[in-house]
């Protein structure tokens, strides 16, 4: 079978059996995140092979990502985290969803659909970003005490972010959460699950485990920041068609701006991904791929819809597969390299593939 111009190849095999290393190595129940369109990988695809490597719960930002997956017929636990101020939230109540709930106002707005609707309180413990702050947490607890009392809502889960800034900084917003939990103990509540630890925590602080651990880009084979993920394999190939190969002398120039020029006669390959695809211009005569097995670097800037590569004296023909990125393994680079290439993360390598590349899954 013909393979598409542009692929981005997911071995769903891969996620399933990273899922089962991680949790296992955490020795706790597991959250997948399969928000972002499951970090690139397909959102329902990325969920299922989730569930068959033992995840217990899923995680997604908002509402309409919580509902491609009931949709498809994904009914394993639920949460949603971030909510247009307008937001339905009835449709979550309806489908089983559990609301990540950020703020007093917001917890009214949910509570106001009532039936039980099912809510997580998130503390902000100290990361700056979404949660009650820890100033509000004891009236948020109270209200949502009262609320759940009523028959309104059910809390089924208290959760926080940590920052990953050290580990006095996690240290000192587990101290927080810790005391955070305490007030909703006191308060009557009895929820089902407490969670605070991604993926680089779950490994590393196995006192921050609690009920569950939070699973991200670790699911898909890529590392978290700078730490190493023994075992777990790439699940993404980036990958295209060479479009047009051709000869050129010595001092030819490539690209905008010339930023690359020939030192002597060579071959230059089109590879027909540019930034429009994912692949990030600042990536720039510094990324690798290879074809036909050999190494070769960007040559000269990376454009919208394509860029060039000098393979000097190698073969290379039209047809012939140029790989991105993937599994080190089979002597590609990584989403990493290409994060250290562009001066970023691998989680934005993954996440930013456009949808002219083509996603196709393997087992």
């Amino acid at each position: 079978m013909t393979r598409p111009l542009r692929e981005a190849r997911i071995d769903l095999g891969a996620i399933s059996r990273n899922v089962e290393l991680l949790r296992t190595a955490a020795d706790s129940p597991a959250m997948v995140v399969v928000k972002a369109d499951g970090y690139g990988h397909g959102a329902v695809p990325a969920a299922r092979a989730a569930l068959e490597g033992g995840a217990t719960w899923l995680g997604v930002v908002d509402l309409e990502e919580a509902m491609e997956l009931r949709t498809a017929g994904v009914d394993a636990p639920l949460l949603a985290w971030i909510h247009d101020p307008a937001t339905d939230f009835s449709i979550a109540r309806e489908n089983g969803v559990d609301v990540g709930v950020n703020y007093l106002e917001q917890l009214e707005r949910v509570a106001a659909v009532g039936g039980g609707i099912r809510v997580q309180l998130k503390l902000d413990s100290g990361l700056g970003r979404n949660g009650v702050s820890a100033a509000d947490w004891a009236a948020v607890v109270t209200r949502a005490a009262a609320l759940e009392r009523a028959g309104a809502i059910r809390v089924t889960g208290v959760f926080s972010h940590l920052s990953n800034a050290g580990s006095d900084a996690d240290a000192a917003q587990a101290a927080i959460f810790t005391d955070a939990v305490d007030t909703v103990r006191a308060a009557g509540l009895e929820p089902e699950v407490v969670h605070l630890a991604a993926t680089a925590a779950a490994l590393d602080r196995p006192e921050l485990r609690l009920d569950l651990v939070r699973i991200g880009i670790g699911a898909y084979g890529v590392a978290p920041d700078e730490r190493e993920l023994t075992g777990v394999r790439p699940a993404m190939e980036l990958s295209a068609a060479i479009v047009s190969v051709k000869r050129v002398p010595a001092g030819q120039g490539v690209s905008y701006g010339f930023d690359h020029v020939t030192a002597e006669e060579t071959t230059l390959a089109l590879v027909p991904l540019g930034y429009a695809d994912g692949v990030p211009r600042h990536a720039s005569s510094r990324g690798q791929l290879t074809i036909n097995g050999v190494r070769h670097h960007v040559a000269g800037r990376i454009a919208m819809d394509q860029f060039v590569v000098d393979v000097g004296d190698q073969p290379v023909a039209v047809g012939d597969r140029a790989v991105l990125f993937g599994d080190d393994r089979d002597g590609h680079p990584t989403a990493r390299d290409w994060a250290d290439a562009a001066d970023t993360i691998g989680y934005e390598i993954v996440t930013r593939i456009g949808r002219r590349v083509t996603r196709t899954y393997t087992a």
